[in-house]
């Protein structure tokens, strides 16, 4: 075990969790108004009517796979009879689909927002450094899909990965688990830990906004300019409202 693996797979992922922690802080304290996705619907809608819900649905997709093939252990798989093989196929063609959907929908997204004027305008280099590491972290990770699906131990993330992510968070990481894994599993998680770092910092904060306040807050309550209930319920059609200049009868419609 290298100096060189401790430092990615046993203090890099505690730095990226309390640059991830603090920043989010920092910006709720410091930024609320800028806690936002900065929507641009009102500048182009029928591309954003396709790409948003194919990357969001997608994506929601992905991180349930993630978190069923890192936090569930192989033995509790295999004791529930779901064999490796299996296994494999559910996560290929689930994987596979999620990230195909995602990749396209992301992909719309920054046509979108490249061949849109004003769009295109309200883009930062902040935005721009997000999207990029936004879609290296997808292709990586349909890469790993496939390499994961191709079978074989050395391919088998959840010998390798899984039990030291778990490790993580009982603050004893399995680094030789992590050396052992392949190149490309080790470059996904690099460029996963580098989109969390830089998370709070864009406008994928919003993503740990919930409306939670909506279900709660009071009932809005409109009043009328006259003020005062209404003396009689309206009538349909004309009714006659007065008399204009020369004596004829001036009549106002509903």
């Amino acid at each position: 075990m290298s100096i060189l693996d401790v430092l990615l797979w046993g203090v890099l992922p505690y730095v990226t969790i309390a640059i991830l922690v603090g920043g989010t802080v920092w910006r709720y304290r410091y930024d609320k108004f800028g806690w936002t996705t900065r929507s641009s619907e009102l500048h182009e809608s029928r591309l954003l009517r396709i790409g948003s819900p194919l990357f969001h649905f997608g994506l929601l997709v992905v991180i349930v796979g993630h978190v069923i093939g890192l936090l569930i252990p192989k033995s509790w798989t295999d004791a529930a009879g779901l064999s490796q093989d299996a296994y494999h196929l559910q996560a290929l063609v689930l994987g596979a689909i999620a990230g195909f959907c995602t990749l396209v929908g992301v992909g719309i997204l920054v046509y979108r927002r490249r061949t849109t004027g004003p769009v295109f305008s309200a883009t930062t280099r902040n935005d721009k450094l997000m999207y990029a590491v936004l879609i290296a972290a997808i292709v990586a990770g349909l890469a790993t899909t496939l390499l994961g699906a191709s079978g074989g131990e050395e391919h088998n993330y959840r010998l390798t990965v899984s039990p030291w992510f778990r490790s993580l968070f009982v603050l004893q990481p399995d680094i030789e688990a992590m050396a052992r894994s392949g190149l490309a599993f080790q470059l996904h998680t690099l460029i996963g830990l580098t989109l969390f770092a830089i998370w709070p910092f864009t406008r994928l904060v919003h993503a740990f906004t919930a409306p939670v306040g909506y279900l709660f807050r009071p009932y809005i309550v409109y009043r009328s300019r006259t003020g005062g209930p209404a003396s009689r319920a309206p009538r349909r059609g004309w009714e006659r409202v007065g008399t204009a200049p020369g004596g004829s009868s001036a009549r106002r419609g509903r």
